[in-house]
């Protein structure tokens, strides 16, 4: 009898941790305004090469994930609110963000490139943006690079710059004529200019940044950066980075 409780008791014990294991859950934090990144579908559901990202880094972190969607502007107070856990939405390291939350390694890396109209000469050095509308979203590198790069500069009378909630906006008003120009992430310009209303639309200039690295964000001091960071080495590793990224580009952008 006293071996029959004992075995019970290490059952019971085993099905405690398991069941403790199994039940460990993980909310992403995601724009979904951001494609090919992060968007939603005709369902409704959240899609993109962010969401597959964090999904493969939960399945390495064996844990089930649930996505919770954020506007950008509020993204990173929503995180350290606890709204979710971890942010993965195409976010920018910056020195600025790294005083309010800690990143994971890079999980990929991005350049920022002007586009506009193809049958419009449209040079991106400063002296000849003068008088242009120029567009970018609201708190991205972009809108950042402009701000310092124009606005601080002294040339703000001459170069008008507008900001807008979601890139999708953006777009909108460069077809609707009211701007001349957009600078952007490159990759999400290259996935808008093959849409029906992108393709009169081009590439203009180098790119005026090309060291930017885009990290996952967690609250400071949470030890699920380092897990993170593991499950990304590893996706990498085996090749399921790679499986994801050249279903989205035909080139790599880690």
């Amino acid at each position: 009898m006293q071996n029959y409780k004992r075995i019970f008791l290490a059952a019971a014990v085993t099905l405690a941790f398991s069941a403790g294991a199994a039940a460990e859950t993980l909310k992403m934090g995601i724009e979904a305004a951001y494609p090919p990144f992060n968007n939603k579908d005709a369902s409704g559901n959240v899609v993109g090469f962010d969401k597959e990202i964090g999904d493969a880094l939960c399945a390495k972190m064996k844990v089930e994930c649930t996505v919770v969607t954020s506007d950008w502007d509020g993204i990173i107070p929503a995180l350290n609110a606890k709204k979710f856990d971890f942010l993965i939405s195409s976010m920018s390291i910056t020195d600025e963000r790294k005083q309010v939350v800690d990143f994971t390694d890079p999980y990929y890396s991005n350049k920022l490139q002007f586009i506009a109209p193809k049958n419009v000469d449209f040079k991106t050095d400063k002296a000849s943006l003068k008088g242009k509308v120029i567009g970018a979203q609201r708190s991205t590198l972009a809108g950042i690079w402009l701000d310092k790069e124009i606005n601080e500069d002294g040339m703000e009378k001459n170069i008008s710059i507008s900001l807008y909630d979601t890139q999708e906006n953006a777009y909108l008003d460069l077809t609707s004529g009211r701007l001349d120009g957009i600078l952007a992430d490159k990759y999400a310009n290259y996935e808008w200019l093959k849409t029906e209303a992108g393709r009169a639309y081009e590439f203009k200039g180098d790119p005026v940044e090309e060291s930017d690295k885009i990290g996952i964000a967690v609250r400071k001091g949470d030890t699920i950066r380092a897990r993170l960071n593991l499950a990304l080495k590893e996706i990498v590793e085996d090749g399921t980075y790679k499986k994801i990224n050249d279903k989205y580009f035909p080139f790599s952008i880690y």
